[in-house]
C-alpha cells in the first residue's frame, strides 16, 4: 500500500507490516469490535511506506548501515555512541511537504469532530512490535496531550527518531530483528481525558502463573504512564471469567493501591505530576460496574484474537466513558508451550534482608550493584543483581544482563516487572528500601518462588529444583485433591494433576490478610469508646491502621475472607473446593490484633475451645456468622458454586446437629455440601450417626492420631509416639472408610501423613480410600507411587 497516512477505519490486523502491531490492532478493534460495544478512540496512522520513503529521500540508509556496522550491544559505551549518532542524523532530516500535508489533513478531520486544537496521543508503532514473542514494551516513545499542527509534526518526528533509542537498538538486536527491515508507523489518537478520570492496564491472564481463568486489571487516577514508570502502586482487581460470563459480579479480589501521585495534562502540552487528594488515596480509582465492563471487553478482545491480551484502557473524567486505547498479545505465557511443572525448595532459615512483590517464579543470585540513575548504567556488569529505585525503558540494555532485579518502587505491571517476565529474570519490585539496605558487591540471592512474596537473602542460598513433565504423569483411580492454605499459590497449584481441593484453610487468610480478631472487628465501636468495658486506645489504633479503607470493620472481614476463599475456588473451578471453617486454637486467636480482649489462657489449647463448640458459643457466634457470610458471598455473588464447607473438631452428635442448623441459619443452605472433619475417636465410634447429619467426612489424621494415642503432639518429648501407621489409628481410619462407603457419602483424608509417609499411603490404597488430599509438593510423587503399587 503506497499511502503515507491511513485512518484507523482503513486498517485491519493483517496490516501489521504497514502500520505496526499497535496501530493494526487499533484499526482491527475499531472495525470489528466497536460494533460489539467496545469504545476505541478515533485516529490515524503513518505507514511503513512513509517511513522508508523518508529514509530514501534523506539518503539515510547508507549512513545508518555504516554506523551500525560497529555495534556491540554488550559494550554499553559503544551502544550509547551508535544510538547517539543514529538519532542525530535522523532528527536532522526533513519530512517532505507531501508527508506533512497528509498528516495535517488527517488531523483536521479529527478537529472537525472534536474541535479546533484537539488534544491527541502520538504513539510509536513498529512493524516488529507487539508480537507474541516480543513486546518492545514502552521502548519507543509516546507523546501525550499534543495539540496543533506544528506540535503534532514535531511529535511524529520524535517518534521516528525513537526507533534508534539505545534501549530499542539493544532489544531489537537481542530479539534477532534486522535494524533496517523494521519500520516505524506513528499512531495519532484522540486523547481520552483520563487526567481527570482514571486509567490503567488489563491482562486477560494471570501475569505471574499464566492461569487463564482471570482478568487482571490495574487502575490509577490520572494518566496511565505512571503505572509503567512504577511511581505508584495501582489498585488491583481480579475478575473470574467463567462466572463473569454467567453474569455474576465475579470480582474475586480488590486490593487498594498507594496512589499518592498522578499525571494530568499540562497547559503547555505534555503531562505534569500532581498530588492525589488524601481522601481519594483511600478509595478505589474504578467502580465495580466499570471493572466488570472492562473485564467483559477484555474477554471479547481475547476471544477475537484467540490469544491472551495485554490491554491499556482509560476512563474519560468528562463523559464517564471507558475506552480501550491499545491491545497487544501477552508476550510471556502466550508463548509457553511447555508441559513442565517446576517446584523449588529454598534451604535457609535466614531472615530476608528485604521483601517485596515477586515477579516470575525463579531464583537468581550474584553481587548487588546499586545504580541510582540511568546515567550510571555503564558501571553494570553481566551477572550482577541490578538494584535501583525503578527502571524505565532506558534500562533495558543492562536488564538483560542481570541475574536478578530488585527495585524500591513499582507493582506487578511496572516496567521492571514486564521486562523481567519477558527476559525470564527474577524480579522483586516495591521493596521500599532495597537501595538503602543492599550494598554494592554484597553477595545476595533473590527468591521469587514463594508465591507473591519476594525475598532477598544475604549470601548464596542453596535450593533444589524439581521438574516434572505433566504429560507423563499417569492417570489413577484414586482421587487426588490438594491441601491449600495460601490463596497466592492456588493459581500455580491448579496446573498440577488434581481432582479439586480437599482442604482449603481459612487460617492463613485470617492471619495474613485480615490480621485482626473477628470479634475485635465486630465490637470495634466499643473498643474505641472510652466509656466501654473493652475500650483500648492502642488496639483501636492498630485496627484502624489494618482496615484503613473500611469504615465498616465487619465488612472488611467478610470482604477479605471471601476474596481469599474465592482465589482458591476459582483456581480449581468447577472442581470441588472444600473450605474448612476457622480452626484456630485459643492461643492462635489471641495472637491476632485485639485477640487479648476476647481469649482466655488455656493449658492445652489443642483440646480446648475450638471448632464446633466455638461456633455455637453465644459470644463467638457473630464471628462465625461473618465467616458464613464470606462463604455465601463467594458462592452467590462471585458464582463459585464449587465451594463446599467443612466443620472441624465436632465432639458430639448434638454439636453436629446444632452447628449444621446454625450454618443454614446464617445463609448457607440449599445445595451447599456440609462435611465434617473426622479427627476425634467419637467421630469414628459414632460415624453412622454423624453421617446422618453431614454429607461426608474428611479424616484429619494428625488430630485423630494424638487423640487416639492420648498424647499432646506439641510435646516434643513424646512426639515420636504419634505415628499414623500405629495399628490403633489405621483401624480407626479403616472403619471410617467403610462407614462412608456404605452410606455412599464423601470420604477423604487431609492430614499430613499421605504427603510424607509412603507406607501410610499404601495402607490407604489397600482400604480403597476414595480421595487423598495432599500438599502441592507431594502430588506428583504420590501419584507415581500409587501407580507403581496398583
Amino acid at each position: 500500500m503506497k499511502k503515507l497516512v491511513l485512518s484507523f477505519n482503513e486498517i485491519k490486523k493483517k496490516d501489521l507490516n504497514i502500520v505496526g502491531g499497535k496501530n493494526s490492532s487499533l484499526g482491527e478493534m475499531i472495525n470489528i469490535l466497536s460494533p460489539k460495544g467496545i469504545n476505541v478512540p478515533k485516529g490515524f496512522a503513518t505507514t511503513s511506506y512513509a517511513y522508508f520513503k523518508f529514509l530514501e529521500e534523506n539518503k539515510l540508509m547508507p549512513q545508518l548501515k555504516k554506523i551500525f556496522s560497529k555495534l556491540d550491544i554488550d559494550d554499553v559505551d559503544n551502544l550509547q555512541k551508535v544510538g547517539r549518532q543514529a538519532r542525530k542524523i535522523v532528527s536532522q532530516a526533513s519530512f517532505s511537504d507531501e508527508f506533512e500535508q497528509e498528516i495535517i489533513k488527517a488531523y483536521k478531520e479529527l478537529e472537525k469532530e472534536y474541535g479546533k486544537g484537539t488534544e491527541v496521543a502520538v504513539r510509536s508503532s513498529a512493524t516488529a512490535e507487539d508480537l507474541p514473542g516480543a513486546s518492545f514494551a514502552g521502548l519507543h516513545e509516546t507523546y501525550l496531550n499534543v495539540s496543533g499542527e506544528k506540535e503534532l509534526l514535531l511529535a511524529v518526528k520524535k517518534c521516528i527518531v525513537s526507533l534508534f533509542g539505545d534501549r530499542v537498538i539493544s532489544y531489537r538486536e537481542s530479539q534477532g530483528f534486522d535494524h533496517f527491515e523494521v519500520a516505524l508507523s506513528v499512531g495519532v489518537q484522540k486523547m481520552v481525558r483520563s487526567d481527570i478520570g482514571s486509567s490503567g492496564v488489563m491482562f486477560t491472564i494471570d501475569t505471574e502463573t499464566g492461569f487463564p481463568g482471570v482478568v487482571l486489571i490495574n487502575s490509577i487516577f490520572g494518566i496511565g504512564e505512571m503505572i509503567v514508570q512504577g511511581k505508584v502502586t495501582p489498585d488491583e482487581f481480579y475478575v473470574f471469567k467463567p462466572t463473569l460470563e454467567k453474569n455474576y459480579k465475579s470480582i474475586i479480589l480488590k486490593n487498594l493501591g498507594k496512589k499518592n501521585k498522578k499525571y494530568i495534562l499540562s497547559p503547555k502540552g505534555g503531562l505534569k505530576e500532581t498530588t492525589v487528594a488524601a481522601k481519594d488515596q483511600l478509595r478505589f480509582s474504578l467502580g465495580d460496574d466499570d471493572i466488570l465492563k472492562l473485564a467483559k471487553w477484555g474477554v471479547l478482545i481475547e476471544k477475537h484474537y484467540k490469544i491472551p491480551q495485554d490491554i491499556e484502557w482509560a476512563k474519560d473524567g468528562k463523559t464517564g466513558e471507558l475506552f480501550i486505547v491499545q491491545s497487544r498479545p501477552e508476550t510471556i505465557h502466550s508463548e509457553k508451550k511447555s508441559h513442565y511443572y517446576e517446584e523449588y525448595k529454598v534451604e535457609t532459615s535466614k531472615k530476608p534482608l528485604v521483601e517485596g512483590i515477586a515477579v516470575g517464579d525463579k531464583i537468581g543470585s550474584g553481587k548487588a550493584k546499586v545504580i541510582p540513575s540511568v546515567s550510571q548504567i555503564n558501571k553494570f556488569k553481566k551477572g550482577e543483581v541490578l538494584v535501583t529505585k525503578m527502571t524505565d525503558p532506558d534500562w533495558v540494555s543492562i536488564m538483560r544482563m542481570a541475574s536478578a532485579i530488585v527495585t524500591d518502587e513499582g507493582g506487578k505491571v511496572c516496567h521492571a516487572a514486564i521486562i523481567g517476565r519477558e527476559l525470564g529474570v527474577p524480579v522483586i519490585v516495591g521493596t521500599g528500601d532495597a537501595t538503602e539496605v543492599l550494598k554494592n558487591n554484597q553477595e545476595i540471592t533473590v527468591d521469587c518462588t514463594q508465591g507473591s512474596r519476594g525475598r532477598v537473602f544475604q549470601g548464596k542460598i542453596k535450593y533444589t529444583t524439581k521438574r516434572y513433565d505433566l504429560k507423563k504423569v499417569p492417570k489413577i483411580k484414586t482421587k487426588i485433591m490438594l491441601n491449600v492454605g495460601t490463596p497466592e499459590v492456588a493459581f500455580k497449584s491448579s496446573f498440577l494433576p488434581n481432582d479439586g481441593v480437599g482442604l482449603a484453610r481459612e487460617e492463613f487468610i485470617i492471619a495474613e490478610k485480615i490480621k485482626v480478631h473477628p470479634l475485635a472487628l465486630y465490637h470495634y465501636k466499643e473498643i474505641k469508646n472510652p466509656k466501654s468495658k473493652i475500650f483500648n486506645k492502642k488496639i483501636a489504633k492498630e485496627i484502624e491502621e489494618a482496615t484503613i479503607e473500611h469504615k465498616d470493620k465487619k465488612e472488611f472481614f467478610v470482604k477479605e475472607l471471601a476474596e481469599g476463599v474465592a482465589q482458591i475456588a476459582s483456581a480449581f473451578y468447577p472442581k470441588e473446593v472444600i473450605v474448612r471453617f476457622s480452626d484456630f486454637k485459643t492461643n492462635e486467636y489471641k495472637n491476632l490484633i485485639g485477640g487479648e480482649l476476647f481469649e482466655n489462657d488455656e493449658s492445652n489449647p489443642m483440646l480446648g475451645f475450638r471448632g464446633a463448640c466455638r461456633y455455637l458459643d453465644e459470644s463467638f457466634k457473630p464471628a462465625f456468622e461473618m465467616e458464613c457470610q464470606a462463604i455465601k458471598r463467594a458462592r452467590e455473588v462471585f458464582g463459585l458454586k464449587n465451594i463446599s464447607v467443612m466443620v472441624p473438631f465436632c465432639r458430639t452428635i448434638d454439636e453436629g446437629k446444632r452447628v449444621k442448623k446454625l450454618i443454614k441459619k446464617f445463609g448457607l443452605g440449599g445445595d451447599v455440601k456440609i462435611y465434617m472433619m473426622c479427627e476425634l475417636p467419637s467421630n469414628v465410634v459414632l460415624a453412622d450417626q454423624f453421617l446422618d447429619i453431614f454429607d461426608g467426612m474428611s479424616i484429619g489424621s494428625n488430630d485423630l492420631t494424638q487423640l487416639m494415642l492420648g498424647l499432646d503432639r506439641d510435646n516434643a518429648h513424646i512426639a515420636h509416639i504419634g505415628d499414623e501407621r500405629d495399628p490403633a489409628v489405621t483401624e480407626m481410619i479403616a472403619q471410617v472408610i467403610k462407614a462412608c462407603k456404605k452410606r455412599k457419602k464423601y470420604c477423604g483424608i487431609c492430614g499430613d501423613a499421605p504427603s510424607s509417609l509412603p507406607e501410610f499411603t499404601k495402607f490407604l490404597l489397600r482400604e480403597d480410600m476414595p480421595s487423598i488430599s495432599l500438599s502441592p509438593d507431594a502430588v506428583i510423587k504420590t501419584i507415581l507411587m500409587i501407580k507403581k503399587n496398583l
